[in-house]
């Protein structure tokens, strides 16, 4: 795989993901490394949309801990049952958040940080690897085609584990 995404000049979020969901299906199956993958996952999607915050925690140690991301620093740990990605983690489930003021117990790692989507990775015996989160800074920025879609990337990192 190339080093360079190629990324339709579109507004259209299901347009972009289309294109960009065979290019990280490349990188991902030709490369063992998770933590490589991790990497390469979340500057693809900085890149292709822009978006203020990409990067997932791991599960260890009992929490959430800061694995790759994209973007400015960021809290390194998570407990459970605390923020968007404790809850994503501790329900099982994707949330999207439109306005992280009104999510009880947010937790502000960066203030300017609007809206969110958290995505739990799964092993294959069913328990929670690490989650996906994808930050903002607009409100109301993530939809049910983010969810699909970065859900179908997260597939993608799930067949590794």
């Amino acid at each position: 795989m190339a080093e360079e995404l190629i990324i339709p000049i579109s507004t259209d979020r299901s347009e972009i993901y289309e294109a960009l969901y065979p290019q990280i299906q490349a990188l991902v199956e030709s490369e063992s490394d998770l933590i490589a993958n991790l990497a390469n996952v979340t500057a693809a999607l900085k890149e292709a949309f822009g978006f203020f915050w990409v990067g997932f925690y791991i599960v260890k140690e009992g929490q959430l801990v800061l694995g790759p991301f994209q973007g400015p620093i960021a809290c390194t740990r998570i407990a459970f049952n605390k923020g968007v990605c404790g809850a994503s983690y501790t329900r099982k489930e994707i949330l999207i958040v439109p306005d992280v003021e009104q999510f009880p117990g947010h937790i502000a790692c960066n203030s300017a940080s609007k809206s969110e989507i958290v995505l739990p990775v799964f092993h294959r015996n069913g328990t929670v690897a690490m989650v996906l989160d994808v930050d903002s800074d607009r409100p109301d920025d993530f939809s049910e085609t983010d969810a699909r879609e970065l859900g179908r990337i997260i597939k993608l990192i799930e067949r590794t584990l």
